[in-house]
């Protein structure tokens, strides 16, 4: 359970292997696996978000700083949901269309919910889906309940440690970023036993 330890503390695979003196390559692995089963675990232990929702897309990697769009060249989208006072739920995506963005409100969160979102053009029909609040940052951060400030730490959270990893190739950013779901939807408790009882449930047999 060395490296798993290692895991769970957030050290690099690069750092655990030269502390271990173990292969690079072989924890390399371990921790891809890690990350895999806490995928699996993650979709089984899913329920539907409901309630109060905040709705906001995210850019990481490239080196190239800007926003959505044309802005956002050489960068990876990513879909997030908040439930305020709850859980996060996390969708690597391949663009920030409409249909894109609301396969994913459809399927994860419950109809009838209270969205906050900004005032991005693809989110002008969510009030098919519950009740639909913009925070018009260009006017204002947002008043009261009126903001995405929840969804927006949880960006930041996630950016933080991602830097750790100095590049991460955009094949291997769902593993990533679902470990930082998992990470932020269990902090308020020690998750190493929780990942002793997901390795061994859904990573019995790690070679």
């Amino acid at each position: 359970m060395n490296v798993l330890y290692y895991f769970y503390l957030e050290v690099s695979a690069r750092k655990c292997s030269n502390e271990l003196r173990l292969n690079y390559r072989t924890v390399a692995r371990r921790y891809s696996q890690f990350r895999e089963a806490i995928i699996e675990y993650s979709e089984q232990e899913f329920k539907k978000l409901h309630g109060k929702l905040e709705a906001d897309e995210a850019y990481f990697g490239g080196k190239r700083k800007g926003s959505r769009g044309r802005g956002a060249f050489n960068k990876q989208p990513v879909f997030g949901i908040l439930e305020r006072n709850g859980k996060v739920y996390t969708a690597v995506v391949e663009d920030v269309s409409a249909k894109t963005l609301f396969e994913h409100i459809k399927k994860k969160t419950r109809k009838g919910s209270v969205f906050y979102t900004d005032d991005f053009r693809s989110y002008k029909d969510l009030k098919q889906y519950g009740k639909h609040n913009k925070v018009l940052h260009s006017k204002t951060f947002g008043k009261g309940h009126n903001h995405i400030n929840g969804i927006e730490g949880f960006w930041s959270y996630a950016k933080e440690r991602f830097h750790k990893y100095h590049g991460i190739g955009k094949k291997n950013y769902l593993p990533y970023i679902k470990e930082m779901e998992f990470r932020f939807n269990n902090r308020e408790q020690d998750v190493y036993p929780l990942l002793i009882k997901i390795i061994r449930r859904f990573a019995p047999k790690m070679n």
